[in-house]
C-alpha cells in the first residue's frame, strides 16, 4: 500500500500541473499514456497468441489523436486509411503463412478504436470551454467510484460481480461505488459552482451515470487481461501495474463526460 500511495504521489505531482496549464504539456502527457497504453495492450495480446501490427497500433493511437485534436477535418480520413492499412498489412501477413491474421487484424483495428479514437476524448474532454472544471468534475468523479468500490467491496464485499473476469469484485463494492460516485458528483458541482453552470442535482446525475458506467472499463481490461493471462499491463508504476491499469476507467468515463456536457451543459 506504501508503495501505491507513493506512485500515486508521484503521478499527482507530475499530473495536476499539466492538467491545470493544459495546451501542449497536457497533450504531451495524454498522448504518452494513450501510446504507451495501445503499447501494453499489443504485449498483451501477444501474450494470448495474437499478432498484432505494431507500429499501426501504436503510430495510429498518436496519429488519431493528432488529427482529432488538431486538425478535426480530416479526423475521418485519418481513421479510415489507418484501418485499411491494417487490413493491407494483415492481408499479406496471412499471404505469408500466419494463420490468425483475420483475429490479429481486429486486434490491431481494436487499438486504433480504443486507445486512438474513444481514448481522443480524453484531450477534447480538457478543450472544451471551461474544460479543466468539466475535467475535474468527470475524471475524480469516476474515481471517487472507483476508490470507494474497492475499500466497500475489500471490507464488505461477499457476492461476486463477475467471478470470471475480475473474482475480487464484488455488488457490495459495485453499489458502494456508485454511492460514493454520486456523492463525488455532488462535491465536485459544489466546489466547482463558480466555474460551471451545474447545479447539484446535474452532479449527482453525472456521477451516478459514471458510476453505473466506468466499471465496465476496467472490468473490459480485465478480460483482455485474462486472455493473456498476464496480471498487469506493465509494470511501469510500482504498486499499480501499467498505463492500461490506470486509464481503464478513463477511457469510459471521458467519452461519456464529454456528450454528457456538450449536449446537456453547454
Amino acid at each position: 500500500m506504501l508503495k501505491r500511495f507513493l506512485t500515486a504521489l508521484v503521478l499527482a505531482a507530475i499530473g495536476l500541473p499539466a492538467t491545470i496549464y493544459g495546451g501542449i504539456f497536457f497533450w504531451l502527457m495524454m498522448a504518452f499514456f494513450l501510446t504507451y497504453a495501445a503499447w501494453e495492450y499489443v504485449n498483451l495480446m501477444r501474450g494470448a497468441k495474437f499478432e498484432p501490427a505494431p507500429l499501426i497500433s501504436i503510430g495510429g493511437v498518436l496519429a488519431i489523436l493528432i488529427a482529432r485534436t488538431q486538425f478535426p477535418a480530416y479526423e475521418s480520413a485519418v481513421f479510415t486509411a489507418l484501418v485499411l492499412l491494417a487490413m493491407a498489412y494483415h492481408l499479406n501477413a496471412f499471404e505469408r503463412g500466419r494463420d490468425k491474421a483475420a483475429g490479429d487484424f481486429a486486434i490491431t483495428a481494436t487499438s486504433l478504436i480504443y486507445m486512438g479514437w474513444i481514448g481522443s476524448y480524453l484531450v477534447k474532454l480538457r478543450e472544451l470551454p471551461g474544460g479543466l472544471w468539466w475535467f475535474f468534475l468527470i475524471l475524480p468523479t469516476a474515481w471517487f467510484a472507483d476508490t470507494a468500490a474497492y475499500f466497500v467491496g475489500k471490507n464488505f464485499g461477499k457476492h461476486k460481480l463477475a467471478p470470471r473476469l475480475s473474482p475480487k469484485k464484488t455488488w457490495e463494492g459495485y453499489w458502494g461505488g456508485v454511492v460514493f460516485g454520486t456523492l463525488g458528483g455532488v462535491l465536485f458541482a459544489w466546489l466547482w459552482r463558480n466555474n460551471i453552470d451545474l447545479s447539484l442535482l446535474d452532479g449527482a446525475l453525472v456521477g451516478l451515470l459514471l458510476s453505473l458506467l466506468t466499471t465496465l472499463g476496467d472490468l473490459g481490461e480485465s478480460m483482455i487481461k485474462r486472455q493473456a493471462n498476464i496480471k498487469d499491463s506493465s509494470q511501469l508504476f510500482p504498486g499499480h501495474g501499467g498505463v492500461f491499469d490506470r486509464i481503464d476507467t478513463w477511457l469510459w468515463a471521458a467519452p461519456i463526460g464529454y456528450y454528457l456536457v456538450t449536449w446537456f451543459f453547454m
